[in-house]
């Protein structure tokens, strides 16, 4: 290619990025997995966490996580055709599944209801293959999952299947509604349920079946939900479920998005900025345009809220977020196109948290590190989990 021609791609490519930290992502699944020393089933559903589905899998499985946990059977397909051979389970499956895929890449799948577990027994004796199921209970999530009424019907039939060779039930399991306030008294209730939901499993006849409960909240706040596995999410990435400071649990944020100034202007105290003219500046003063925007996963809820770090300090979002871009308000600091500005990171350099955002947008995290991406590219440090 000529010059000419690479220009617009270095360009794109200086834009705007997110950058994902491979060795953080290691280390706090080696941190969780000291602490409640037993096995860790690793999430990386919805790509990661927004961190790379494959980069971040290969990454917690250098950490010492144990399994992986995905919520469709496509993402459980992608680590197998990628050659990641640990235990992964699919759990959201509804009707028409293609099983026998799963069967055929060894991947473990959740069952919620008996007709899930009959297409199940269907598909494994047509293969002749013996399916790996773990059984979802209802324990008052009032999402997927059995519920009570329903439960002894489905534990029965996959004893039946389990003795006919078709399945292994290797486990049971549930999902906490309220595990980010660890006092609730939902936890207790739901604690309750799930082993009256074991205990019922365990007389059937389902004796080897792992149990798991806790999700990263749990595994952070409480032990009691431990049993013989968790089954962490977003703190494998560095954030804190309970909306406090992941370093208080030796958590290190793996994102940082960033991107560059694309214009800088004067203009006069009073001017309205963006749509709908939401900000005016109260003196003569600097903008900065940053050419991201909601089209990228920058909520637009974050206009005039939200902080980036600019010009060697944080400062809010001036004006709406747009489709592509917004604008920041840097007063006479020195700032010219080309200048990099960070939304989020870690912290350690002055740069916002993805808390920050959060609670500037009245969200959660884990909405922004999933959401972010449109024409951000990925770029990845750290060497956890590269051949």
């Amino acid at each position: 290619m000529t010059q000419v021609e690479q220009a617009p791609l270095q360009a794109l490519e200086n834009r705007a990025e997110v950058v994902v930290d491979l060795d953080a992502i290691a280390a706090n699944t080696a941190v969780l997995r000291e602490r409640v020393a037993r096995p860790l089933m690793a999430v990386v559903k919805a790509d990661g966490y927004g961190h790379g589905l494959l980069p971040a899998a290969r990454a917690v499985l250098a950490g010492g996580a144990d399994a992986l946990g995905v919520a469709v059977l496509e993402e459980a397909l992608a680590l197998r055709a990628a050659g990641i051979t640990a235990p992964v389970l699919a759990w959201l499956n509804g009707p028409g599944e293609d099983v026998a895929a799963a069967l055929a890449a060894d991947v473990e799948v959740s069952v919620n209801a008996e007709w899930g577990l009959a297409e199940v027994v269907a598909v494994a004796r047509r293969t002749r293959l013996t399916a790996r199921v773990h059984l979802t209970a209802d324990t008052g999530l009032s999402r997927e999952g059995a519920t009570s009424a329903d439960w002894p019907g489905l534990v029965s039939a996959a004893a039946r299947a389990e003795t006919d060779g078709d399945v292994a039930v290797v486990g049971l399991w549930s999902h906490l509604a309220y595990a980010d306030a660890p006092q609730h008294p939902t936890i207790g209730q739901q604690v309750r349920v799930f082993e009256e939901a074991v205990s019922l499993a365990r007389a059937a006849g389902l004796t080897d079946a792992r149990r798991h409960l806790a999700n990263s909240a749990a595994t952070l706040a409480l032990p009691e939900t431990w049993y013989d596995m968790v089954r962490p999410g977003v703190a494998l990435y560095g954030l804190d479920p309970l909306g406090g400071d992941p370093a208080d649990h030796g958590l290190l944020p793996a994102m940082t998005v960033q991107a560059r100034v694309a214009l800088t202007k004067r203009v006069p105290a009073g001017a309205g900025v963006s749509y709908g003219h939401t900000y005016h500046p109260a003196q003569e003063t600097t903008l900065a345009l940053v050419p991201i925007g909601y089209a990228d996963g920058v909520p637009r809820a974050a206009g005039n809220r939200a902080p980036v770090l600019a010009a060697g300090r944080q400062r809010a979002i001036a004006g709406r977020v747009c489709m592509d871009q917004f604008v920041l308000d840097v007063g006479d600091d020195p700032i010219a196109p080309g200048d990099r500005v960070v939304l989020w990171g870690s912290g350690a350099a002055g740069e916002p948290t993805a808390q920050q955002w959060a609670d500037a947008a009245d969200t959660i995290h884990y909405e922004l590190v999933t959401r972010v991406g449109g024409r951000f590219r990925r770029r990845y440090v750290g060497t956890a989990g590269v051949a």
